[in-house]
Order: structure tokens, then sequence, then C-alpha cells
């Protein structure tokens, strides 16, 4: 059986190529697709106000209010 590591989806962009490392105290970054998780939309509260995350054809992010 011919197995390869997985590649770390953290450090990759949408194309899969990797991007830079994370610099050290940097906030975490996190994944559209782990946002997501499947949806075109997903509803964020946040301080007591709901956000709309959605993806565009394009792949574009777009949060509103």
């Amino acid at each position: 059986m011919n197995t390869q590591p997985l590649p770390n989806p953290s450090h990759e962009s949408a194309n899969g190529a990797p991007e830079h490392a994370p610099r050290e105290g940097a906030a975490p970054a996190l994944t559209s697709d782990s946002l997501l998780q499947g949806q075109k939309a997903v509803t964020i509260s946040h301080n007591g106000s709901l956000y709309r995350l959605q993806t565009t054809r394009q792949g574009k992010l777009i949060l509103t209010k």
C-alpha cells in the first residue's frame, strides 16, 4: 500500500500552493472550508449581532451584518 502524507491545509492557499508560515504570536489561521463546512453561507454570532459569511461564484468571501 502506497501512502503519502497529507498536506497541511492551514498552510496552503486556495490553489494548493504553500503559504508563508504564520508569524510567531499571530492569530491562528482557519480555512474557509472549516468555517463553511460545504455550505455556501454560514451565520456567525459576534457581540450580540448576527453576521453572514458567504462565498461567491468567483470563490471570494463576503461578510455582511
